[in-house]
């Protein structure tokens, strides 16, 4: 078995209230610290679960997402500022997860997850969070993940709806399982309320 990172007393300092809780204990935070996760899109619910992710201690983020930030980004996305207006998604969300733990070791691909780069990005995180809107690039996510037998935390919103659930690969239906087809209604551009999406973001993290 692979031992676990020891913890700084930086470390112990910044986490003492969560090791407090009888489920996460010094062990359960070293496995925090040695964890990797795939976060595809930081929009307001990627960016939501990356943010309690590196608040929790997780030790390497990876994040996937394409463009450059919006104004109609702000009613949502955290991770995202006034500033840096038409500036990369991307550089942004580093800079703001850093200046939250500059611990954390981030990567970033500066591209949305699909066929061609889902393998790759799956490969090097031990679990997977879904945070598109579209589901294309859910269902070439999801099958990425099951190849690799890398459980997968399914979270997204439209609407004042909220979608939320957790694929194992070998012990749960898979994403195409529970939705055949594409949904039509579920499009780029969809109507959202920054609250719904920092509800499902929270639970997911």
């Amino acid at each position: 078995m692979k031992s676990l990172p020891p913890l700084t007393t930086e470390e112990r300092d910044r986490y003492e209230w969560q090791m407090w809780t009888p489920d996460i204990g010094e062990t359960g935070q070293q496995k925090l610290k040695a964890a990797s996760v795939l976060v595809s899109r930081v929009g307001g619910v990627g960016g939501t679960v990356a943010y309690y992710l590196a608040a929790a201690g997780v030790g390497k983020l990876v994040l996937a997402h394409a463009g450059s930030v919006k104004p109609s980004d702000l009613n949502r996305q955290l991770l995202m500022t006034t500033p840096w207006l038409g500036r990369s998604r991307l550089k942004s969300a580093d800079r703001r997860l850093h200046e939250l733990n500059p611990h954390v070791e981030i990567h970033t691909t500066e591209e949305n997850l699909s066929p061609d780069n889902a393998d790759a990005l799956i490969g090097e995180a031990d679990i997977v969070v879904d945070a598109a809107p579209l589901f294309s690039e859910r269902f070439a996510m999801n099958a990425a993940a099951v190849r690799q037998k890398k459980p997968l935390v399914e979270c997204a919103m439209y609407d004042f709806d909220a979608q939320l659930t957790t694929i194992i690969p070998g012990r749960t239906p898979c994403l195409p399982c529970l939705y055949p087809d594409n949904p039509p209604d579920w499009k780029r551009e969809f109507p959202v309320f920054g609250a719904v999406s920092g509800t499902v973001a929270s639970l997911a993290a």
